[in-house]
């Protein structure tokens, strides 16, 4: 079985909006549906992301360089993240299909992971 990122590209104006018992509402939601893939052994790790940005390291012929983000220019933030399995890309798609953050504006992008060969 293949292991799959969820990465969780927010829509900052999907959730402001939202009265603080409705925010709860959909924490109640993610909590459901992961609380349901992890019941059906397909959840393999995730979490929110903090709002902050962290950092982004860019790499230039053997220079490291450092910088807070998020950045002006960037429409959207990813929020978080899911690391499921399943089969392939199709059986992702209809887990993912699941997930509360499609209902507020979200998009998902799915990516599988490479294992590592020895």
């Amino acid at each position: 079985m293949a292991e799959f990122m969820l990465l969780l590209h927010e829509n900052p104006q999907g959730f402001a909006q939202l009265s603080p018992q409705e925010i709860q509402n959909v924490i109640g939601e993610y909590g459901a549906w992961r609380e349901r893939i992890a019941g059906e052994g397909r959840l393999a790790g995730g979490n929110k992301l903090r709002d902050e940005g962290g950092r982004w390291l860019t790499g230039d012929n053997g220079d490291v360089r450092v910088v807070d983000g998020p950045f002006s220019e960037a429409k959207e933030v990813i929020g978080g993240y899911f690391m499921i399995k399943a089969a392939d890309y199709d059986e992702a798609v209809e887990i993912s299909r699941g997930c509360p953050h499609l209902r507020y504006g979200g998009r998902i992008e799915l990516r599988e992971i490479d294992p590592i060969h020895d």
